[in-house]
């Protein structure tokens, strides 16, 4: 659900408890999205999460907060926004909201952006720009004013959430089976022993009251208005929010029968000769299995979302801080909680310990093992000036790191960031079923009232005979328990379950194979996806070029050449530009380069400035045509030769003329031919498009075994290809890493950006290969092929109960066979519907990726 986005827009993620199924997040998705300053609202039902888009001029985020609470729903704050860091602290002493605000100022120093009191759990959230405030001093300002905090656990806290949900169906359920295992005996069991039953059940208090309603009366009283009450609150909320929710349906049902046997105890009471049977056992064992079947669903869902934990689990909890007095010595060290570090703190990280946070290294130097985060198994030598990544594990020497992102900033927060957004995006087949929930309560509770009044009406008719009702019930108590199990059976919560629980699985299973897929439209496009496209540079190449050979066409010499082409290259991010000034190195003894003025880049040809007054251009042969530079035949003959070889030729032109020529070699990935046999195998058409020359992207394509290359291609002939392509009917994924491949990742039906390429690729992507490996490539298709395989599944399974159960439950099979399913029974069946849909998501965690790969991996290590 989304309105046009404006330029200023900020996204926060709340935690939403009490939410029972789909017609619920769909409630609260409506009523956020009409407030004045909403762009985009999505709430996952699996996750309990409602992430919200908004426009901070219009609305402020304690708006939000109270109309999600005004709803009737506990609301938390997660996150406030990509640049905003949320604090979560635990209050020591007792204190009300009113006394926070008189007695601290916290809320007037500049960087606070929200304040949330729990005061029930006495739990604070505070919501701050890192750039302005840090932890700290957040900290310090409240126990000036008297306020003990501690730091709340996050991953204890999220463990907490779920393990407290998972408790309270829990022991409900045991205390609903305190009543309802009496009141099942007394009416299934004990009332077919004909000296109990005379003895005990039928033994009259007041007229016709016997022993036997009355016991079951009271018991069952309890369990309807004390147990049950979770569901009166929850069909109030979904009145609030003006939707029909399972709890609604619940409360139709449970009443229905209570009312009905309250009804039959007052009459019995009353009266000499009304001796109906009551439906006590129904309303106390239908709230039991419904709970039973909550408390398996909590219990599963716990498990859907431990990839996320597993992320969290990646950072260490600590940090050793070093202190500097005003003169900047060092006067000792601290280690402290990774949560109070702030920005351009210092930080040491010694030999064996995981880097605990995003920074840059100032002093020391070392090994540094990136793979938990890039998939890369060998070291990175890091030195004065490097970055380092929080999680990553120093190998060797001391490491002394600026610190210079924090919270949720940091490189784990933003791929935890990007698998939650993940999981909450909702796949296109999921939108019907959203669409099917909203109407169903109602078309349900209709369905319920109208086989009770065909049965009701079929019965003063005389159109069925009497033979066939109970002994213990009369016409109008059987077409009641008709009704009365239409509504419990026919329940949407295993249709709403099917999508998003298969979703956080798959989501999760990616991450942990280093496939960041992005939420459920990338999954359901990944799995029809029949052609690839590759981008050459840094995506079926390593993406680390190397200079092998210059050839002058002037008397210019080696230093002179390279301080000019150093001088432009350097304000480049190309990886071929960092190629030429590192060779740079080699030739000019001071690395202090002149300073680049005027510079331009003409995306895919190449770039031009003005260094020491002079003109300086380098670039492909279209770029030289494009400002009429002339390319001796020397030149040409050169390019042809290296380009033969797969090298990538470029020329470098000064006041107008050709001065020279630099081959550059980039090697192929070791696992790209590999990768894409195997997508041939599966069926799947691949094609390259580079903007290198054709000489050289045919050698690339030749020794990778892709047959269709497209070469000198601008970044919008790139996205031109993607679209004549979809016009021939090809689903199209296009796996690129640098800006130029932007408008293709774009325009294609699935965008995959190299992990290790530019910002604004991973940005457009819909799947991010966070490994840099095209072994993602087949994972991503593959892991997408099952994980909608089982959406499939689920939908079927959801949908098959309902065809088949609702008929049942209606009395369809009564006629032939007399049997009919109680409402406690459907009870169960209803419980056991989105139990076995939760449990089929589960299934993905054991997902093992194509056993090509592993094959292919084992083959690669031979080859290093």
């Amino acid at each position: 659900m989304t309105k046009p986005t404006t330029t200023t827009s900020r996204t926060c993620r709340f935690r939403i408890q009490g939410m029972t199924c789909s017609a619920c997040s769909i409630g609260i998705e409506s009523t956020l999205q009409n407030i004045n300053g909403v762009q985009r609202v999505a709430v996952a039902l699996a996750t309990e999460v409602a992430e919200v888009e908004f426009d901070p001029n219009l609305v402020t985020l304690s708006q939000l907060l109270q109309a999600s609470e005004n709803m009737g729903f506990e609301v938390s704050i997660i996150s406030a926004g990509e640049n905003t860091t949320t604090l979560h602290l635990k209050i020591e002493n007792s204190i009300q909201e009113e006394e926070l605000l008189k007695t601290s100022s916290i809320a007037k120093l500049q960087g606070i952006e929200a304040i949330e009191l729990d005061p029930s759990h006495k739990k604070l959230t505070i919501s701050y720009s890192s750039d302005l405030i840090g932890p700290r001093k957040i900290i310090s300002e409240l126990e000036s004013s008297g306020i003990k905090t501690s730091l709340l656990d996050e991953r204890e806290q999220e463990a907490q959430l779920k393990n407290s949900d998972i408790k309270r169906y829990y022991h409900s359920f045991l205390w609903s089976l305190v009543f309802t295992i009496p009141v099942f005996l007394m009416s299934m069991v004990f009332s077919y022993i004909p000296s109990f039953k005379r003895g005990f059940l039928d033994v009259k208090v007041v007229n016709m009251l016997t022993v036997g309603k009355l016991f079951r009366g009271v018991m069952s009283t309890p369990v309807q208005f004390i147990i049950g009450w979770r569901f009166y609150v929850g069909a109030y909320k979904a009145m609030k929010i003006r939707c029909a929710n399972m709890d609604c349906l619940v409360m139709v049902g449970t009443n229905a029968a209570y009312f009905y046997s309250v009804y039959v105890v007052i009459r019995s009471w009353t009266s000499k000769d009304f001796d109906n049977e009551d439906f006590f056992e129904t309303t106390t064992m239908l709230i039991s299995f419904i709970l039973l079947g909550k408390y398996l669903v909590a219990l599963a869902k716990g498990k859907t979302s431990d990839a996320i934990s597993k992320l969290m689990e990646l950072t260490p909890e600590t940090a050793r801080l070093t202190i500097y007095d005003e003169e900047g010595r060092l006067i000792g060290e601290e280690m402290i909680d990774r949560r109070l570090v702030e920005k351009d703190d210092l930080v040491k990280v010694l030999p064996g310990e995981k880097v605990s946070v995003d920074g840059v290294v100032v002093m020391g130097e070392s090994q540094v093992d990136e793979s938990m985060v890039t998939g890369e198994s060998k070291w990175v030598s890091k030195v004065n000036g490097d970055e380092v990544i929080g999680g990553t594990m120093n190998r060797s020497g001391v490491l002394h790191v600026r610190v210079t992102c924090v919270g949720s900033d940091t490189t784990v927060a933003r791929i935890i960031r990007l698998v939650e957004g993940a999981q909450m995006e909702k796949a296109p087949v999921q939108k019907l079923a959203d669409r099917i929930s909203q109407y169903f309560v109602p078309l349900v509770v209709g369905s319920g009232t109208l086989t009770w009044l065909c049965w009701y009406i079929a019965g003063i008719l005389d159109l069925y005979p009497k033979a066939w009702v109970p002994l213990y019930m009369d016409r109008f108590e059987l077409a009641l328990q008709f009704g009365i199990s239409v509504v419990v059976v026919a329940c949407p919560c295993a249709l709403g379950l099917a999508t998003p629980t298969a979703v956080m699985v798959g989501t999760g299973v990616g991450a942990s194979h280093g496939v960041l897929i992005k939420g459920g439209q990338a999954l359901e496009s990944s799995h029809k996806v029949n052609c690839v496209v590759f981008d050459k540079t840094g995506t079926l190449t390593a993406g680390k070029p190397t200079v092998v050979s210059t050839k002058l066409l002037t008397d210019m010499s080696l230093p002179d050449f390279y301080q000019l082409v150093a001088a432009t290259e350097v304000n480049s991010e190309h990886p071929l530009a960092k190629a030429m000034v590192e060779h740079g190195k080699n030739h000019v003894q001071t690395q202090a380069w002149s300073e680049a003025r005027d510079f331009e880049s003409f995306t895919g040809h190449g770039v031009k400035a003005t260094v020491h007054d002079k003109c300086i251009l380098i670039g492909n042969k279209g770029l030289m045509q494009r400002f009429d530079i002339q390319i001796p035949r020397v030149a040409s003959d050169y390019m042809d030769d290296a380009q033969r070889l797969g090298h990538t030729a470029v020329l470098v032109s000064v006041e107008g003329d050709a001065v020279g020529v630099i081959a550059v070699s980039d090697p192929v990935k070791l696992e790209a031919s590999g990768v894409i046999s195997i997508l041939k195998k599966m069926g799947l058409k691949s094609l390259m498009v580079t903007g290198d020359s054709q000489l050289t992207a045919n050698v690339v394509a030749k020794e990778v075994g892709i047959d269709t290359v497209m070469a000198e291609a601008k970044p919008e002939d790139k996205a031109q290809k993607i679209r004549e392509l979809q016009r021939e009917g090809f689903t199209v994924a296009m796996v690129g890493d640098g800006i130029n491949d932007s408008p293709a990742l774009a325009v294609a039906d699935v965008g995959m950006a190299i992990g290790a390429g530019s910002d604004i690729a991973i940005e457009v992507a819909n799947i991010v290969l966070m490994r840099s490996d095209l072994e993602g490539v087949v994972t991503a298709i593959d892991l997408s092929t099952k994980s909608f395989n089982r959406i499939r599944l689920n939908y079927v399974w959801a949908m098959a109960y309902n065809v088949m159960a609702i008929p049942i439950a209606a009395g369809a099979l009564f006629p032939f066979t007399r049997f009919r399913l109680p409402p406690w029974v459907a009870g169960a069946a209803m419980g056991a519907s989105s139990v076995s849909v939760v449990c089929s998501s589960l299934l993905l965690k054991y997902y093992r990726r194509p056993r090509e790969l592993d094959l292919l991996e084992l083959q690669g290590i031979r080859v290093q």
